[in-house]
């Protein structure tokens, strides 16, 4: 029996889940949402708010204890605040940790918990058939990828609908048709009645 072995093992060992909650959470702070599986999603949204938490704190232990959980690196986002030597590899640019203390942790600093919002796109990846979500920062409301699919029952009303608007228009063309030939018989019959008279 698996009692008293709660928690999301994700089908890795323990240094390679380690590893990959290290990378979404760096992917999470450093583009503000991404899309991943639902299970990814929920193992990694308390990681990712004990790290915010511990950024609002900002005191040096803290930055350390961060830095221990979350390597940092070099932020690839914008070209122009990088520097590259001349083969092409990063030399310079924003910082992940630097950036989690000084842009993202603020906009948190009236929030007790909560930073983070799991939305499901309503799709399953190719491959394996998982059930994506877009894991977001809060705030981040308008992001790309919300919004995805419509309900059942949306779209279901929406057929209906477009349904009725065709049979409203199917219904009402041919009265607009018998409207047409009456008034186009009178001006025919005084077309005709006055072209003899002419000759």
């Amino acid at each position: 029996m698996r009692h008293r072995k709660a928690g999301y093992k994700l089908g890795r060992t323990s240094t390679h889940r380690t590893a990959t909650l290290r990378n979404l959470a760096a992917g999470l702070f450093e583009h503000g949402q991404i899309t991943t599986t639902v299970t990814k999603a929920k193992a990694m949204q308390p990681y990712v708010e004990k790290l915010i938490t511990l950024a609002k704190r900002g005191d040096l232990h803290s930055r350390r204890l961060v830095l221990a959980r979350l390597r940092d690196r070099i932020m690839t986002g914008d070209e122009s605040v990088l520097e590259r030597n001349r083969y092409g590899e990063l030399r310079k640019g924003p910082k992940l940790v630097k950036h989690l203390f000084e842009e993202v942790a603020p906009r948190f600093a009236d929030r007790p918990g909560g930073y983070t919002r799991i939305v499901k796109l309503g799709k399953k990846r190719i491959g394996d058939k998982a059930e994506l979500c877009v894991i977001q920062l809060c705030g981040e409301e308008d992001g790309p990828e919300i919004g995805g699919r419509l309900s059942h029952r949306r779209r279901i009303a929406d057929k209906r609908t477009a349904y009725a608007a065709k049979l409203r228009k199917d219904f009402a063309a041919p009265a607009k048709k018998e409207e047409a030939k009456a008034e186009a018989a009178p001006e025919a019959a005084a077309e005709t009645s006055a072209d003899p008279g002419e000759e």
